[in-house]
């Protein structure tokens, strides 16, 4: 199936009240664990660069190799700036061949989110391609403020975002304590966006029982960052563990920690999706 954009998939993924996985990614090991866990499960998968790396040259770097692996797929894949901190990152987003980007203004006020958020939906679409914006603010080392209602609804309708992150109590890293997610807010969005597909920000550790209760009120896209990346660096921990000092081919080093990252990534693809 190749490259996609995000909006391709998040819209059936909404309409059977399923999730696709989108994982956060900073070298080649991580990518292909993905394209393996979406080749093993058959299903669609969203592969993230972070803002981080659009301030130096790593994310148009690694465009190349994710487009190589995202053509050679068999599974749709959607290549995605998360949390864009700029304009200017999303259109170095879009011209390095990225087919989503995410303008994340969630901690400007409502009037300035909203003019950036619309500008880089404009950007996208103009290229062919599908943006996320937020509304309410997913913590990360602050406080979380949550979405209502009446804000999503008229950030959705003046932005023309194709999916939409909300704040409904999860936060960004591992938690301290175990998340108390309000669903019933999520609910209450879902119902008046039936047709916008709702993005999970603070996938990472996230009760996956009440995950599941925000996909079947309209969470389309899960993200995941935080644990997954710990999988990856506690991986190749123990394989250096394994080598105890001996040498090994780089190459042949990494693809037992491409194994553990795809079984990772595989467990929670299935899970988002209901199987």
């Amino acid at each position: 199936m190749a490259l996609v954009t995000m909006g391709e998939m998040l819209a059936d993924a909404r309409r059977e009240r399923r999730a696709v996985g989108a994982f956060n990614v900073g070298n080649y090991e991580t990518a292909l664990a993905l394209v393996k866990a979406a080749e093993a499960e058959k299903l669609p998968i969203i592969i993230q660069v972070y803002d981080r790396l659009f301030q130096s040259e790593k994310a148009a770097d690694i465009a190349g190799t994710l487009l190589r692996l995202a053509h050679r797929c068999n599974q749709p894949v959607a290549l995605h700036l998360d949390h864009g901190a700029s304009l200017e990152h999303v259109a170095i987003a879009l011209h390095a061949g990225y087919t989503s980007v995410m303008f994340d203004g969630s901690r400007l006020s409502y009037d300035e989110n909203v003019a950036k958020t619309r500008l880089a939906s404009d950007l996208a679409h103009a290229a062919g391609c599908t943006s996320e914006g937020e509304i309410g603010h997913v913590a990360q080392g602050d406080e979380s403020t949550l979405t209502s209602v009446e804000e999503a609804v008229s950030f959705a309708k003046a932005t023309q975002v194709d999916a939409l992150a909300v704040s409904i109590g999860t936060a960004h890293g591992y938690y301290k304590a175990e998340p108390k997610l309000d669903l019933e807010r999520c609910r209450e969005i879902g119902e008046a966006l039936p047709d916008l597909p709702l993005v999970l920000h603070g996938g990472s550790g996230t009760p996956l029982e009440a995950v599941r209760e925000a996909i079947h009120y309209g969470m389309a896209k899960i993200n995941i960052a935080t644990e997954y990346m710990d999988t990856y660096l506690k991986s190749s921990r123990a394989e250096l563990e394994k080598l105890n000092g001996k040498f090994t081919p780089v190459d042949k080093f990494f693809d037992p920690v491409v194994e553990a990252c795809a079984a990772h990534a595989t467990k929670l693809l299935r899970f988002f999706a209901g199987k």
